[in-house]
């Protein structure tokens, strides 16, 4: 039946709403009941009793001011429904976009951006059809024809036990398409929401495909994908005008057996003309209700299949809040100890680290070095609180870092990914993210840190000039300083490089590397290291293998770092790993 207790949970954040649409929807069904009641005596009493006009009046105005009332209920029982989905669909969409805020980007980045995004728009605008028509539906089909059978009982036992046996016959019809149905209703809805994660994925690559000259190779996937959707989206549609056609027999078979039972009974004179007729007129009326549930249980299945996506989402644990709020002890510098620690991502077949044990030394730079996969940015994520350690501790200054609120710690922190997200913005609001309140000054002398300044002097708009999303009126190495002018902005005690220099030219490399020398003691820095010039400049090395400490110690001692990485082979200063 495509009911869901936890859907029930949000009813009860509009149940007023929904209370005053099935009230009103009661209030309707009652109307239908006086209204063939007093049609069926205006029948008998002008065809029968041959009344006149002027004594009919009476009862015809009744029977206007009823089926005015039954209008009346019906576009409030609407009405009330349509305050009900909105009302749901706002929270959904709410909570959906609260809970992803609270997830970490580690679990954020498992799923497809363009599948998430379509369940939290085209998904929760699915559920408008399940709690404006469906469900509603479902409460109009146990309460109207019930409703009837109190006032049918009482005056014709018989067509109130054909009514009560037939009654079944829709919703078993509608059971067993259904369940065809919602079979090929799911496809559809997971062959949209990977057409959908594909389209986005596409969308952004454009650029990089118009450049190789690749995107027309994708111009026949995009068809194939589109025909294949089409394709389910009317198998779907041929299972719901069968079950339609299904529906719609099983109702005019059942209101055949009423008539032909009345008509018999009538012809012998064993009923009364005015009953017979007052229930025939109910017969359509007692069935219409669970013909349109077989309707509007198609038109909700998809919110349905949506709603299970969401729900999915709503089940990836959030970032562990810290357990209770402290605040860092600080000191002149800050340390930072690793102590058999376990980590591992969801579904992973393996540990990212096992038992890991280093101390990232304070006021050094500390670079970490390890093949693709052996654990570097699995460090990253635990110090970053994006992932959360399976067992051993993490210690700030002898403090365990899970104690610490993630609000709290951030502000210790000034971090470069390798990969920086900019917004649809300019380069000066790109580079306050890390500072908002930061002066013009500020953010200058950021960038002349970085090596930015002259490049953005250059520029028409200078400061004021718009990066494009993700950066795109930026070189990859541009975006990289943007990112440094970042973490230099921000000044915190803490900060992490992911290989900062991945994207610049080997001059500026050395550039930046001359700036991160003048860092003073009372700065940690920790960097996952990928060139063999930025491991030369190291104080402090931790070299990874396999998601365990292979090695410790300064580049003198360590000997080959080279043999720590993933035969990238990159030219450094004439050099090679």
């Amino acid at each position: 039946m495509n009911l869901d207790r936890r859907l029930f949970e949000y009813l009860k954040r509009a149940r007023w709403p929904f209370v005053l649409t099935i009230f009103f929807a009661t209030m309707a069904a009652v109307s239908i009941i006086l209204q063939a009641l007093k049609l069926s005596t205006i029948v008998d009493r002008s065809f029968l009793n041959h009344q006149n006009l002027q004594m009919l009046l009476p009862v015809i105005l009744v029977f206007v001011l009823i089926t005015l009332g039954r209008f009346v209920f019906n576009w409030l029982s609407e009405t009330f429904a349509s305050i009900t989905a909105t009302k749901i669909k706002y929270s959904l969409r709410k909570d959906l976009l609260q809970h992803l805020n609270h997830l970490s980007p580690v679990l954020i980045d498992l799923e497809q951006s363009g599948e998430i995004s379509n369940t939290a728009n085209n998904g929760v605008e699915a559920l408008d059809a399940y709690f404006r028509s469906y469900l509603p539906q479902v409460f109009k089909s146990a309460l109207i024809p019930l409703t009837i059978l109190i006032f049918v009982f009482p005056l014709d036992q018989i067509s109130g036990i054909v009514f009560l046996f037939t009654a079944p016959v829709i919703p078993v019809f509608m059971v067993l398409i259904g369940q065809l149905a919602q079979s090929a209703t799911q496809k559809q809805w997971k062959a949209l929401s990977s057409m959908s994660a594909f389209l986005l994925d596409v969308i952004e690559g454009l650029t990089t495909l118009k450049i190789l000259n690749r995107s027309q190779t994708l111009v026949k996937r995009i068809e194939s994908i589109s025909e294949a959707f089409r394709m389910r989206t009317m198998r779907v549609l041929r299972i719901a005008f069968l079950s339609a056609l299904v529906l719609e027999m099983a109702a005019t078979i059942s209101t055949a057996i009423i008539a032909v039972e009345i008509g018999l009974r009538l012809l012998y004179a064993k009923m009364a003309f005015a009953d017979a007729f007052f229930i025939l007129i109910l017969a359509p009326e007692f069935y219409q209700p669970m013909r349109l549930l077989g309707s509007s249980f198609h038109a909700g299945m998809e919110g349905f299949e949506a709603a299970k996506r969401m729900f999915e989402i709503f089940a990836i644990p959030e970032q562990e809040q810290a357990k209770k709020a402290a605040a860092l002890k600080t000191t002149a510098s800050v340390s930072i100890v690793f102590d058999q620690v376990h980590a591992s991502y969801p579904n992973a077949q393996s540990e990212a680290l096992k038992g890991v044990s280093f101390e990232i030394l304070p006021g050094k730079k500390n670079v970490l070095v390890g093949k693709s996969g052996a654990g570097k940015s699995t460090v990253f994520n635990l110090l970053l609180k994006f992932l959360q350690p399976t067992a051993g501790t993490i210690r700030i200054n002898g403090q365990s870092l899970a104690e610490l609120p993630p609000e709290s710690w951030y502000r210790w922190i000034s971090w470069a990914p390798q990969k920086p997200y900019l917004f649809h913005d300019t380069i000066a609001q790109n580079i306050r993210l890390s500072k908002p309140d930061a002066t013009d000054e500020e953010v200058v002398q950021a960038c002349r840190m970085a090596r930015l300044h002259d490049f953005i002097e250059q520029l028409p708009e200078q400061y004021n000039t718009i990066v494009g999303e993700q950066g795109a009126r930026l070189s990859g190495g541009q975006a990289q300083r943007v990112a440094l002018a970042r973490a230099f902005l921000k000044d915190a005690p803490i900060i992490l490089l992911d290989e900062p220099t991945s994207n610049l030219d080997p001059q500026l490399d050395a550039e930046v590397q001359e700036i991160l020398k003048q860092f003073g003691s009372d700065k940690t820095q920790f960097v996952i290291a990928h060139r063999l010039n930025t491991v030369r400049q190291a104080d402090y090395i931790i070299a990874l293998a396999d998601g365990q400490v292979a090695d410790v110690g300064t580049y003198d001692e360590l000997g080959q770092p080279g043999r720590y990485f993933a035969d990238l082979q990159l030219q450094t200063e004439g050099g090679r790993l």
